[in-house]
């Protein structure tokens, strides 16, 4: 039996946004054939399946009937409208695209199965690559996101009777996870993410900390800009860890976003993927049951890069590294380069005030929601 899956579907990765869009589901082509070039699925422990498509009964376990509704006639071709916009359809985040509905049963789809292959025991874990759609509401579009393959998954999850906890490195806050779980003490919600000061969604600050029953359940780590590896990793495993050990989750359901990175176009933190791969090797130590989702990444190389380190870490498979030195000319029209990035830390003032933000909030989070939650301190 494989230890980890690698979920791929040509439909998806092939999916166009347009070409002025920053989203391109593309980088999971490239990562898939940069962890190929890496050995990576060369051993029983890791192997590769495509996914089918979700059913609309799936898409409305998380989403409102009516925003289906609206969803299904623009993929259809139906032009611009009111109603339409009034869901966020239509705007420069997400254009109305043909075919759009069966890209987002596709991706929700990838994704369920992702999980179930991990809650039932068939493998230890899975990435799924062209999922983490975290900003979709139950009713509307956002932030490139039509629908919530994340949402989705938690649900069918949760009517299964189990208890999940979700880890979103991604540079953005998941604001529509946060939303939709917030009251929830089934669903525990740690997202480690750049400042809302700085960076949409302008949510996820420290201090929202979920409500009612899901009061303590539902955890924030914003960031400063240029935050590195050194911090971030800093932060990850003094909060990750003690939460997971406390909550005892039944699954792990992670979004890996490779946003963090210190090329991204769209985001402000300053991470190479030493410290990416580090935070999601860290990951694997503390949630031996755990099903990945890619997220963002607008650098499109480096993304493929991050999650090639992310594979090798779920999959516990050492890269081969003559060939990742091969890719960067091969595939991606740049000089050769190493698999693993040069170091690029922050120096200075920057450095001192995301230390200071870092220590803040992780003290904070250590005073107000690790009793909650029986949480110790590493």
């Amino acid at each position: 039996m494989p230890r980890a899956v690698f979920l791929y579907s040509e439909v998806l990765a092939g999916f166009d946004y347009g070409d002025d869009h920053p989203f391109k589901p593309l980088r999971a082509r490239n990562a898939r054939e940069l962890c190929r070039r890496c050995g990576l699925f060369d051993s029983p422990e890791a192997s590769q399946m495509e996914p089918g498509p979700a059913d609309d009964e799936a898409l409305g376990l998380f989403h409102e009937p009516e925003y289906l509704d609206v969803l299904r006639r623009v993929s259809g071709g139906e032009g611009p409208s009111l109603e339409a916009l009034a869901r966020g359809l239509g705007t420069e985040e997400c254009p109305l695209l043909p075919g759009i509905y069966d890209f987002c049963l596709r991706a929700a789809g990838a994704t369920l199965r992702a999980v179930d292959l991990v809650a039932d025991g068939a493998v230890d874990r899975t990435f799924q690559p062209v999922g983490g759609f975290h900003h979709a509401g139950r009713g509307h579009a956002e932030g490139f996101c039509y629908v919530n393959d994340m949402g989705v998954a938690l649900e069918h999850l949760r009517a299964r009777g189990l208890r999940v906890a979700c880890v979103d490195l991604d540079a953005h806050h998941g604001n529509g996870v946060q939303e939709a779980f917030y009251d929830d003490d089934r669903v525990l919600t740690v997202s480690l993410h750049e400042s809302g000061e700085t960076l949409y969604p302008w949510s996820g600050a420290e201090t929202e900390i979920g409500e009612g029953r899901g009061e303590g359940f539902n955890v924030n780590v914003p960031l400063l800009e240029r935050t590195d590896d050194e911090v971030y990793v800093s932060v990850f495993r003094r909060v990750v860890p003690p939460l997971l050990d406390a909550f005892q989750p039944d699954l792990v359901l992670a979004q890996l976003g490779a946003d963090t990175t210190v090329s991204d176009p769209l985001t402000h933190l300053r991470l190479t993927n030493n410290g990416y791969h580090a935070a999601v090797t860290a990951l694997c130590e503390n949630a031996p049951r755990l099903a990945a989702l890619g997220g963002g990444g607008y650098d499109i190389y480096r993304t493929a890069r991050c999650w090639t380190l992310a594979w090798s870490a779920l999959s516990g498979l050492a890269p081969e590294e003559d060939y990742a030195a091969l890719l960067g000319g091969a595939m991606h029209g740049r000089d050769m380069e190493p698999l693993f990035d040069p170091p690029v830390p922050t120096r200075g003032e920057p450095k001192e005030r995301a230390w200071e933000q870092a220590d803040r909030v992780v003290s904070y989070l250590q005073r107000t929601v690790f009793p909650r939650l029986g949480a110790k301190l590493p």
